[in-house]
């Protein structure tokens, strides 16, 4: 889950995620030819299917047949087993659910292989599964702190270099996931414009990415959507590391105050957020103890994400679900610890 810095992985920018204590667990087993043999997969959620050598499977397998076909341009013999699925991470809510579970099978295939990759190459294969496979035309960020999380710590990425720098959380605030219970529905397009609009932007300043821009750039941007949008951009990225340095400084009020800007400019300039979003951000940022408030993700329904002061964690959350208000919807709210990233635990 992102704290700050939102559609700027893109853009060659920084965000500042950190990982979540929620499993998607794979309990997986090795049977037949790894090279040829048929997966089997036993889900929780979705009953049984098997993945043939053609590679059919219903849409929400397409995740796993992309992580089977592009181990296997890399040289990994990834077929040939069986698993069962199961996972307690809300689907279609902004928590990373399938960039979860792409990393956990790559992790689980190259264990079975006798192969240890760095976070980075990890998360290359779930990008590319999502950008060609699925379609989504993503950053490499949900993937990335999936596979490098580290306990305690929400992490600085690099999204141009690549590189994660932990950061520790202070005691003294807590992170309150705000579930609004709201899903998306068919926002893949909605994403890929936002995306194509960066880069026109790009392109109408001179620059390989809006990370590179300044505000002073984007007078030179003609149309007035790709313009604000960039404005976005340009912002976001100042402020993840304006959080950083917040941090440093142990001001945990202009973390939140910048979190609150971050939602805004969301809303406003990038038009990502949605109605139950705005609702729960309303209702957080006047409940006991919380700091800042945004939305998080790819938009427009799903979660948010609050800081919290420590001690008022129990009477934030008792408000926030009694005041929350959308669709006759009633929110879920889970304090959130940063937690480590997949690891793969040996059988016994």
């Amino acid at each position: 889950m992102n704290l700050i810095g939102e559609h700027t992985d893109y853009n060659d920018g920084f965000t500042f995620p950190m990982a979540l204590p929620f499993d998607t667990v794979l309990s997986f087993a090795s049977i037949g030819d790894p090279a040829m043999g048929r997966v089997t997969i036993d889900s929780a959620g979705f009953g049984q299917i098997e993945i043939g050598p053609g590679g059919d499977a219903p849409s929400w397998a397409k995740h796993l047949v992309g992580v089977i076909d592009l181990l296997e341009r890399e040289g990994v013999a990834a077929r040939g087993w069986r698993a069962c699925i199961d996972t307690d991470i809300p689907t279609g809510a902004s928590l990373s659910s399938s960039a979860a579970l792409e990393v956990a099978t790559i992790r689980a295939l190259l264990a079975r292989a006798g192969l240890e990759w760095p976070p980075i190459e990890v998360a290359r294969i779930g990008q590319r599964v999502e950008n060609e496979v699925v379609g989504l035309q993503s950053g490499i960020m949900d993937q990335f702190i999936s596979a490098g999380a580290v306990e305690g710590h929400a992490s600085l990425m690099d999204c141009r270099a690549l590189t994660l720098t932990p950061t520790r959380m202070p005691s003294d605030v807590v992170i309150a996931v705000m579930d609004t219970k709201t899903r998306r529905v068919l926002a893949e397009a909605a994403y890929d414009e936002r995306r194509a609009s960066c880069e026109r932007a790009a392109a109408a300043i001179g620059v390989s990415a809006l990370r590179d821009a300044t505000l002073a750039d984007l007078d030179r941007i003609s149309d007035p959507t790709d313009r604000r949008r960039a404005h976005h951009i340009v912002t976001e990225n100042d402020r993840v590391l304006s959080v950083i340095d917040s941090l440093e400084a142990g001001d945990t009020e202009r973390f939140g105050a910048l979190m609150n800007e971050s939602h805004t400019s969301l809303r406003d300039d990038f038009e990502v957020s949605g109605p139950g979003l705005d609702a729960i951000v309303e209702v957080a940022v006047g409940a006991p103890g919380c700091l800042g408030a945004r939305m998080t993700g790819g938009g427009f329904a799903g979660c948010a994400v609050a800081l919290v002061r420590t001690e008022h964690a129990d009477a934030f959350v008792a408000d926030v679900v009694g005041r929350y208000s959308y669709d006759r919807l009633t929110a879920e709210v889970w304090i959130s610890e940063p937690s480590p990233g997949a690891s793969v635990s040996p059988a016994g």
